[in-house]
């Protein structure tokens, strides 16, 4: 079947949550010149004739090589299928074609916008993202019945981040948020010396031993009724440096960056605080999700609460190491048992000390608030909704949930992808979407929970007048009712406020370490933890 047979096949409507636009520059700049005059302009192309992308292919292979600069996209998007290339440029030729591709709603994210966000230079950030997203407010407006462009929204500081967020929702009425999840920084005590690149900044995923307090970001998103989507990559970070190879660099960079985003908002205590904050992680499709929802409670058993009493030092009997030593290990080994008391596996730590930075730490699941399995599905599966384009194959098990522990059904949520290299033919999508049902790999049900159910409960889940006014309004107000969730013609619902006041009221998070503080960039932990009240041998 085509797309357009498969839509007509259904009893409900499609909504791709992560299509992408190609944005036109010259137009980008025109609005760039509104927001910053011509000097910022200018400042912006020669930025662009010296990014990464331009070093690399004004350098020669021995010097990229000598650099490590990891080979940037290239050829990435649609050139012989002109009449698609078009489409991911032009609004009104995205929504002619909709009925072709079987979509009836798409959400379309920036694609200049990666790059917008990533940019070091405060000014040229701040003012290349709103005018960005003047843009696309302007040239989206003649076709919000079928498409609403996402914002593309800075993070390097929670300030700028709220400013913006409070920009594109009030002043520009837009609904749909980009977040620059992952943030590069440089590390204080490696600038100036011998330290190149990577070496000398991390990444920060904002929720988790972050220089500063995101709360306030995740409770405006709460007051403007709008899901925080996080759409970083990770090409040319750790890894993916490759100088010669851009498939080794891309090939699952947003399941990387969508791993480390959503392990922070789990560990970092965000979806505990925030228990009603959608999130939304594009494009790094769903295996990933799975495979760590399984191993958060794996290492729960093991490392948190439940067994983390059987790794205390002090507990190891050592009278009985002592005799084992002596009656399987002869005297190489019984004569230097307690020599310096590096008796375990490894020299770096101590057996039998209990340091007092671990007993301050020792639940790292305390943030999340887990006391059972239950508590992570509902921190981790319940919060977040993962994109996947059509052909992801670990879609269905997400879906249908067998094999997943507790027989969760991670969010997997279609995102066509659009305006990237990676869709030979727009209209090809959804019929290769759909192939896990015509395979017997998913249920009619389980698709419409791809293709519809997740997609809109991300956003209206958030905001009920998402999709007011748009040709899918009726079904999203009957989905809703069915979900017990407000619809379009509910009232309005005043601001939800988090289960816990922020962390630190949106100020930097201290940089040394204090009693309030634990060590610096982690939770302290109390003594009336539930560990601890389990566990009162170890509390010293």
């Amino acid at each position: 079947m085509s797309s357009a047979d498969v839509r007509a096949s259904l009893d409900h409507p499609i909504v791709d949550a992560d299509g992408h636009m190609l944005e036109f520059t010259p137009v980008f700049l025109d609005h760039l010149k509104v927001v910053g005059g011509p000097e910022l302009v200018e400042r912006f192309v020669a930025r662009s004739k010296e990014n990464r992308e331009a070093m690399w292919y004004a350098l020669s292979p021995e010097k990229r090589a000598e650099y490590r600069l990891a080979r940037p996209p290239w050829w990435a998007v649609a050139a012989r299928n002109t009449m698609d290339r078009a489409t991911s440029m032009l609004p009104n030729l995205m929504k002619a074609r909709l009925d072709e591709f079987g979509f009836d709603f798409c959400i379309s994210y920036p694609t200049l916008g990666f790059f917008l966000f990533d940019e070091p230079d405060d000014e040229l950030r701040q003012a290349s993202c709103r005018a960005q997203n003047n843009m696309v407010a302007d040239i989206f407006s003649g076709v919000k019945d079928r498409i609403t462009p996402a914002a593309t929204v800075p993070s390097y500081t929670p300030e700028e981040a709220i400013s913006e967020l409070e920009h594109v929702v009030n002043s520009l009425g837009l609904k749909a948020v980009m977040l620059s999840n992952l943030v590069r920084r440089v590390i204080p005590k490696a600038a100036g010396k011998e330290w190149e690149g990577e070496q000398a900044e991390w990444i920060d995923p904002l929720a988790l031993d972050s220089e500063y307090d995101y709360d306030p970001v995740w409770q405006k998103c709460m007051e403007l009724g709008v899901a925080p989507t996080a759409h970083s990559f990770m090409q040319g970070a750790g890894w993916r440096r490759s100088h010669s190879c851009y498939a080794y660099n891309q090939t699952g960079h947003f399941a990387d960056a969508g791993e480390a985003f959503s392990k922070a908002l789990f560990f970092g205590g965000v979806t505990n605080r925030f228990p009603e904050l959608n999130f939304g992680v594009l494009e790094g499709g769903v295996g990933y999700a799975i495979t760590v929802f399984a191993t958060l409670i794996e290492v729960w058993h093991k490392r948190g609460a439940p067994g983390i009493a059987n790794l205390d030092p002090s507990s190891l009997n050592y009278n009985e190491l002592r005799d084992l030593f002596t009656r399987y290990g002869g005297d190489q080994f019984a004569q230097r048992l307690g020599e310096d008391e590096r008796i375990g596996y490894s020299i770096l730590r101590s057996d039998r000390v209990v340091r007092e930075a671990d007993k301050r730490l020792l639940d790292e699941y305390a943030p999340a608030g887990v006391e059972s399995d239950e508590d992570i599905r509902k921190r981790f599966v319940d919060r977040i909704w993962f994109g996947c384009e059509a052909d992801d194959v670990m879609t269905p098990m997400a879906l249908h949930g067998r094999g997943v522990p507790l027989g969760a059904k991670v969010k997997a949520t279609f995102g066509s992808d659009i305006g990237h290299w990676d869709v030979q033919r727009m209209n090809h999508v959804l019929e290769e979407a759909y192939e896990m049902v015509e395979d017997g790999l998913a249920s009619e049900e389980d698709f419409r929970d791809f293709t519809f159910t997740n997609p809109v409960t991300l956003h209206a889940g958030m905001n009920p007048k998402f999709f007011k006014g748009t040709v899918v309004e009726e079904e999203v107000d009957q989905l809703l009712e069915e979900q017990g969730l407000p619809t379009s013609e509910s009232r309005p619902v005043a601001a939800r406020k988090p289960a816990s006041e922020p962390t630190n009221g949106g100020k930097p998070a201290p940089s040394q370490p204090s009693e309030a503080a634990g060590l610096p960039g982690m939770p302290f932990i109390p003594a009336d933890n539930w560990w601890f009240k389990n566990n009162r041998d170890m509390r010293g």
